[in-house]
């Protein structure tokens, strides 16, 4: 049975976050569980979250998920914007909540930026760097 759709291709902080997530090298996007993915050979960004025991709710719809490095992890989890979503939670992901505030649009490059990093190929984190 496939998943249903659990976003608006009109959303405005989707297509801020799609614009910066597929400038990666080797970025490409898929939607899996219903939700956008941001992928090279791994998954490294989620548009939408659930947390566990609560998968109907909209309340994090407009979230993003992302793999932060392990000394980030703490600082980021005490700030209120961030929580713990519903499987990818587990394996240290965090998520963000994009309608807590207004989003900081450099913070979250630089999110996206640090999950990347973490599950990209060397090849490719070479030509990002390469970029710069």
């Amino acid at each position: 049975m496939a998943h249903p759709v659990r976003f608006d291709d009109d959303d405005e902080l989707l297509r801020r976050v799609r614009e910066l997530a597929l400038a990666f090298p080797g970025a490409a996007e898929k939607v899996s569980h219903g939700r956008p993915q941001f992928v090279t050979t791994k998954t490294f960004a989620v548009y939408g979250a659930t947390v566990k025991g609560d998968h109907h709710s909209t309340r994090w719809a407009r979230s993003l998920q992302f793999l932060p490095d392990p000394d980030e992890h703490d600082a980021l989890i005490g700030d209120a914007r961030f929580f713990y979503p519903a499987y990818w939670g587990p394996a240290g992901w965090l998520g963000l909540d994009l309608t807590a505030d207004e989003p900081d649009w450099e913070e979250v490059r630089e999110l996206l930026d640090m999950s990347y990093r973490r599950t990209a190929t060397k090849r490719l984190v070479a030509e990002l760097d390469a970029r710069s």
